[in-house]
């Protein structure tokens, strides 16, 4: 039977068994002895291991000595030469009890810790050196980007790059605040600082590279074996502070690079503290950090490196993720507490209506237009009849052996993203494409894909599939222009809340769609190289530039300062499907305008707030929280105050003061309780606003509460990787589970479920947020499964709630 434990477990069964000093004069009634157990103290352990294994694996180890910031913060004094003492201390300590620890990274400043490789089942021991506090999963990140486009010199234009005047930048420019002087941190997949459009921005010291492990922070380039070119970093630089054909948000800005993200932009949780801890330590005022992965948990160690760099007065800056449109997607970093996560919109754009036929008038009622690059290249389809050519789901393997020049690619949705589909036709030589859901229901919009896409449903696709059967293989298309939509959410753009901590994120919205930057072209002949990127990576550099606007004007402000200037002067984002704002798990505080906040005379700190769930059944249950008001006027000002909750409910009541007087220059606590009455309310989330009214400007500050067990999802993904010795198996749990089971079932044609295979797995009381276990490759009665594509079902109990969900993997 597999040895798999919680901490808790563990502390009070494994190690007092281990460890257990018997009192020998110790009798239980009727005269038996007793044996009395004395419990080992051990560090905590976050996140799930399976402690049998002997996988080599990757830790982040926290100290009890604290770092050299946290200490500053907390009134103690420490030093460098302390810190390393006693980390030598607890290193030499785990190399006596764990032959194979091999050491990597060590921290000091914002982290107090070191990176280890070690056995799994030796990190038991591990948890037992004195001295150390707690070990953190070394979770994997990858660049956050949904899709780009290359734009070639020819076609390119300065007037593509519109998202900085959106926002209000070029109108800070001419009031003189373009980012001079404050120096900004991109900690990504490094950059090409010899882009001439970037060149400006960067000294004789240009960052560090924390996987070749020197100080040039350069791009992959192509060829490198380890992996794919990479160009994320670069374009995450030049939104922020280029300055040429394309002018980013702070044009006179100082970058440095930190490379901490590889080959294929992926990258780990040791790396990312070392680039957080060394931008730090090199006077970086910003951070931006467009990276994640799709845990709605708090990467630990990562948060913990954010938190003290914005205590130490560096603005950290991080993408929301690109798992939208549902709730409870938001990934870490963008989990963080203190850190601002930035989720993306669509700048203002055109909508058209799509009829689409084929031979013999055969129409197709539910063809609408799902994405396009521009509206030129839609419009084109209208000009005459085109081939249509089926691609199965778009993968690169659809495409061989067939000819999709200046044809339509049809396809059907399913295991790839749809941007990826549209990608590969594009690199197939198709000029549209065509793609049908795989179950019944309308598919989402997704703007910006790599060739004009329509979509349509099921029952459609099929009849598609059934003309092209009978030779009728051509289609024709009549887009019309409908109408124009103001700012949007992108559908990627991941939401909050935050699993456990139930914070509203992201905290403010930037553009994040079709965002023209600079890329490396890695060629000195022809080094102007710029693309199309979407996703929240391109909306975080949006905030971290105008960050530094704010900062060039107010050189005085702390990193709450800039959060709430961002969050208190952003504007509501309307959703034109139902005419109403965003929920503020959608959209933050609302979409950024520079402006605004560079003129803003008052500041709300925090700028959202959450008084997490009330799980009373009956009664009233209260919650204190407050807020700090800042008068940055040169006059007296009266605030006054009020607070509304969506649907005015009866159950819910805040109360607070009902006007306050702050001088000029000065600040002042606002405390205030939230009542709540669950009796009175259904379960569910309640979202609101605090009105803070100065009587010429009005401050919204989200809020939100649950009533109830929230609705998170106890299981968000699941995967199936090659071990040494068969197979790893393992699922994401936010919360952890009570209990937790994997089924294994056949891949059906299309995409859906086949017959039940086995069981591979059932375990309880599984911590958060990572399960996996060791797989022989074997199903019912010691049978090899063989390779391909298969349906892991994985169920999960957890609160009084059960989940069931089925995701593709494959066994290679």
């Amino acid at each position: 039977m597999r040895r798999y434990f919680s901490r808790v477990f563990l502390i009070l069964v494994a190690f007092a068994l281990i460890f257990s000093t018997f009192g020998l004069n110790a009798s239980a009634k009727g005269g038996k002895t007793q044996t009395k157990l004395t419990e080992i103290p051990i560090a905590e352990l976050h996140g799930d291991i399976e402690l049998s294994s002997s996988r080599p694996t990757t830790v982040i180890v926290e100290l009890k000595e604290e770092s050299i910031i946290e200490a500053k913060h907390k009134g103690k004094k420490q030093t460098k030469a302390k810190l390393k003492t006693e980390r030598d201390k607890v290193i030499q300590s785990l190399k006596k009890a764990v032959k194979a620890a091999d050491v990597n990274r060590e921290y000091d400043y914002v982290f107090s810790g070191f990176s280890v490789d070690l056995p799994a089942n030796e990190i038991m021991k591990l948890l037992a050196v004195s001295g150390v506090k707690a070990v953190y999963p070394n979770i994997e990140y990858q660049a956050d980007v949904v899709t780009k486009k290359e734009i070639s010199t020819e076609e390119f234009s300065p007037n593509m790059m519109n998202s900085a005047p959106f926002i209000g930048a070029n109108k800070a420019w001419e009031t003189g605040y373009t980012g001079k002087g404050v120096t900004v941190a991109v900690i990504d997949t490094g950059a090409d600082y010899t882009h001439p459009d970037l060149a400006h921005a960067f000294g004789s010291y240009k960052g560090w590279d924390f996987v070749d492990n020197d100080a040039d922070p350069q791009e992959t380039p192509k060829g490198d074996p380890r992996g794919e070119e990479t160009d994320h970093g670069t374009h995450v630089s030049g939104t922020i502070a280029a300055n040429g054909q394309i002018k980013g948000i702070a044009p006179e800005a100082t970058l440095l690079a930190y490379r901490v993200l590889g080959p294929d932009g992926r990258g780990s949780t040791e790396n990312v503290v070392a680039g957080i801890e060394r931008a730090v330590q090199d006077g970086a005022d910003i951070m931006n950090l467009s990276l994640g992965n799709t845990l709605n948990n708090p990467d630990w160690a990562t948060s913990i490196a954010m938190d003290w760099a914005m205590a130490e007065g560096v603005v950290a800056v991080t993408s929301n993720g690109n798992s939208g449109p549902n709730n409870w997607t938001v990934g870490s970093p963008g989990t963080s507490r203190e850190a601002i996560s930035v989720g993306a919109t669509r700048l203002p754009y055109n909508v058209y209506t799509s009829i689409l036929s084929t031979s013999n008038g055969v129409v197709y009622p539910s063809a609408k237009v799902m994405g396009f690059p521009t509206d030129e290249e839609l419009l084109v389809l209208n000009k005459g009849e085109y081939e249509f050519v089926y691609a199965g789901l778009g993968k690169p393997s659809d495409f061989e052996g067939k000819d999709f020049k200046g044809k339509i690619a049809l396809m059907s949705r399913g295991e790839l993203a749809f941007v990826d589909k549209a990608e590969n036709a594009k690199a197939a030589g198709a000029i549209g494409a065509i793609i049908f859901n795989n179950v019944s229901g309308e598919q989402p919009d997704v703007p910006g894909m790599a060739v004009p896409t329509i979509k349509t449903t099921l029952s459609d696709g099929q009849k598609l599939l059934a003309e092209l059967e009978k030779g009728n293989n051509k289609v024709s298309f009549d887009i019309k222009f409908d109408k124009s939509v103001e700012e949007t959410m992108a559908d990627f753009s991941s939401r909050g809340p935050v699993a456990l901590t139930w914070m509203i994120k992201p905290d403010v919205s930037a553009p994040g769609v079709n965002i023209v930057s600079t890329i490396p072209t890695h060629d000195p002949s022809n080094p102007h190289g710029y693309a199309a990127f979407q996703g929240t990576s391109m909306a975080s550099p949006h905030v971290a530039g105008a960050a530094a606007l704010l900062l060039q004007k107010n050189p005085n402000w702390g990193t709450q300062d800039i959060k709430a200037a961002l969050m208190n002067t952003a504007v509501d984002v309307i959703d034109p499907e139902t005419g109403n704002v965003y929920p503020h798990n959608t959209q933050g505080a609302g979409s950024i305008r520079v402006v605004e906040a560079l003129a803003t005379d008052t500041l709300v700190t925090p700028g959202s707030h959450s008084f997490g769930k009330f799980v009373k059944a009956n009664g009233k249950q209260v919650e204190k929280q407050g807020f700090e008001i800042k008068n940055l006027s040169k006059e007296r000002k009266t605030y006054s105050f009020d607070v509304e909750f969506e649907g005015n409910p009866d159950g819910i009541k805040v109360m607070l003061s009902n006007n306050l007087k702050v001088n000029a220059g000065k600040s002042q606590m606002v405390n205030f309780n939230v009542q709540v009455d669950s009796s009175k309310l259904n379960p569910g989330y309640y979202e609101g606003m605090i009105l803070v009214n100065d009587g010429k400007q009005e401050i919204s500050v989200p809020t939100i509460l649950f009533v109830g067990e929230p609705d998170y999802p106890r299981v968000s993904g699941a995967f199936m990787d090659k071990a040494p010795n068969g197979y790893y198996i393992g699922s994401y749990l936010p919360g952890g589970a009570e209990v937790l089971e994997y089924d294994l079932y056949a891949l059906a044609p299309g995409n859906t479920i086949g017959g039940y295979v086995d069981t591979l797995g059932s375990f309880t009381n599984i911590p958060s947020p990572i399960h996996e276990f060791e797989w022989d490759g074997t199903v019912q009665n010691g049978i090899p499964l063989p390779n391909g594509d298969w349906v892991l079902a994985v169920y999960v109990e957890r609160l009084g709630v059960t989940e069931y969900k089925a995701f593709l993997v494959t066994k290679e």
